[in-house]
């Protein structure tokens, strides 16, 4: 069994004004298809999605998902905003149904989702809870998850430390026995701050130490690196999967991820970091490094896309530049030779002048 939250997905606007956020595509599938896929490999066959934006598109986007993968997914949907705990409490009848234990993950975590494992240690330990964490470099920007010495047991949550207390952070990933739901009421209610603290004096919290990449992509800047670790991490573990586009004369600096519907002229430099969806196409010398350019989008020659995602079937003219974390939502025109500089294009605009500094255009 698993739970999956998600929200408004407003961070990721404008692209969430198109879909909502686990339907976002990353690395040319849905975020929550990623997520769907490893749970199935750890043999969950029940999966309940608390939403509350949007709810007729996830369910006829996840039925597909149910057929294709032979699971079943859960909508429980939320009249007001419940937090990250609430919805736990909503979902009480199916997760609580049996004494199995259940998965929780945010929508828009990023990593190589170990479930089997984190399943096999969660049975190792009697605790009502484990958190996976994950080790960062500057801890003092994030609520730290202080640990046992001896022990993978949780002692307690510093927000923001001042002194160096530990590196590692909730990772967003848990597993918990039923019982837990006893210490949730159906309220609008933090799990970070409300339900972990308790369990950690109790010494019913446990933390499982995440040894591959993780990234919370939930905004464009976080977007943009995840997809980076991500390419890395196919390059290291499944290049197969990268082998045919490897070869291809116009990629430069490798990891690169290209639909096989695309279409990119061969005097074309793609790479390193770069995601092109289905059905793109790309012109003569264009250029593009650490960007994403999703379904149907044109790309036209010359231009030169950096740091940028432009989404879904855009039209980016000839000798242009674009770069510094700027987001094109849906069916965007940028006409030729201008400079677009950190920009969040809103759905079906025209852009006619360069843009030089980071705003929202409306």
């Amino acid at each position: 069994m698993a739970e999956q939250s998600t929200g408004f997905g407003t961070r990721l606007r404008p692209l969430t004004l198109t879909l909502p956020k686990p339907l976002v595509p990353f690395c040319n599938k849905p975020m929550i298809v990623h997520q769907i896929e490893a749970l199935v490999k750890a043999g969950v066959t029940d999966i309940v999605l608390a939403v509350n934006y949007r709810p007729e598109i996830m369910e006829k986007v996840l039925g597909e998902c149910e057929e294709r993968y032979n699971i079943r997914i859960h909508f429980s949907i939320e009249t007001e905003p419940l937090g990250t705990a609430g919805p736990l409490k909503l979902a009480e009848n199916i997760l609580g149904k049996d004494d199995a234990p259940f998965f929780v993950l945010n929508s828009d975590v990023t990593c190589n989702y170990p479930f089997e494992q984190l399943r096999d240690f969660h049975a190792s330990h009697s605790s009502e809870g484990t958190i996976m964490v994950t080790k960062v470099d500057e801890p003092s920007n994030y609520g730290v998850v202080v640990m046992h010495p001896h022990s993978a047991q949780i002692e307690r949550f510093v927000e923001k430390p001042k002194t160096f207390v530990g590196n590692r952070i909730n990772a967003g990933i848990y597993i918990f026995d039923p019982s837990m739901l006893k210490r949730i009421k159906l309220e609008p209610t933090s799990i970070e701050t409300q339900v972990f603290p308790p369990m950690a004096s109790d010494g019913q919290l446990h933390a499982f130490d995440l040894q591959s990449f993780w990234a919370d992509v939930g905004q464009p800047k976080d977007y943009i690196h995840g997809t980076c670790l991500y390419l890395s991490h196919l390059t290291t573990h499944s290049p197969q999967s990268l082998t045919s586009t490897a070869q291809k004369s116009w990629v430069n600096g490798g990891n690169v991820l290209v639909h096989p519907s695309a279409e990119i002229d061969d005097t074309a430099l793609i790479g390193p970091n770069v995601v092109v969806g289905p059905n793109v196409k790309i012109g003569k010398g264009a250029r593009l490094q650490r960007c994403v350019i999703m379904d149907g989008s044109r790309i036209r020659d010359h231009s030169w896309i950096h740091s940028t995602i432009v989404g879904w079937n855009c039209t980016i003219g000839r000798w242009v530049r674009i770069e510094n974390i700027a987001v094109l939502g849906d069916d965007v025109l940028v006409k030729d030779e201008l400079h677009i500089n950190g920009a969040s294009v809103l759905p079906h605009k025209s852009i006619s002048a360069s843009i030089t500094e980071p705003r929202i255009v409306m």
